[in-house]
């Protein structure tokens, strides 16, 4: 059976992996792979460091999509791929890869998943999920402190400079190609339920 593949994209801590794990939890019963965007973002490793901070994570140029791309036809052709994985202290890939084989539904989850045609035209369902700008500045704040080891200021300037611009340019635009806009600012179970629905009735067609 051909894999369902759902793409799910929102601004940075817009809550698109609250929404993932919402589905996971009420699909059990069916095999479910999570693919990150985030890990296709180009090797940096030539590039010192100084060079690497320079980098704009949030413009598409950033991401690999070609290698995004293959690998996302490969899983739906049922055979298992290597995903890279990103290293955010560092800025560059990572050394680990990841085994990935194929399953019953494939969700590719990031901030510009509905950006490339090529990529959206693959999906069987395209979720947006959306929330309150401030509200997304203090979740990133948050995490990029706790998880990724960045400084107050770093975040800040990263947020002022690239991320919000990036997401008024290219990320809130792709909200047009969603099937579904998931509002985050309060429970979404009934979107949820919906997608679940729609999920199962592809498979049984499949």
């Amino acid at each position: 059976m051909k894999p369902v593949l759902i793409l799910i994209a929102g601004g940075s801590a817009s809550g698109k992996t609250t929404v993932v794990n919402k589905i996971k939890n009420k699909l059990n019963s069916l095999d479910i792979t999570v693919i990150r965007q985030d890990d296709y973002y180009k090797d940096q490793s030539f590039l010192n460091i100084e060079e690497r901070l320079k980098t704009n994570y949030d413009h598409p140029d950033a991401l690999d999509n070609e290698l995004l791309l293959t690998q996302l036809n490969l899983l739906l052709s049922g055979q298992p791929i290597d995903s890279p994985t990103y290293d955010f202290i560092r800025h560059t890939r990572s050394d680990e890869i990841k085994k990935i084989v194929p399953t019953k539904v494939i969700v590719l989850e990031g901030i510009l998943a509905l950006h490339d045609e090529r990529i959206r035209n693959l999906a069987d369902i395209k979720i947006y999920v959306e929330s309150d700008d401030d509200i997304r500045f203090i979740r990133r704040l948050v995490r990029d402190i706790k998880e990724r080891g960045r400084s107050m200021d770093a975040v800040i300037r990263q947020y002022l400079d690239t991320v919000k611009p990036m997401y008024y340019q290219f990320v809130k635009p792709s909200k047009r190609y969603a099937d579904i806009i998931i509002p985050n600012d309060h429970t979404h179970d009934v979107a949820v339920d919906v997608m679940i629905s729609k999920i199962k009735d592809i498979c049984q067609e499949r």
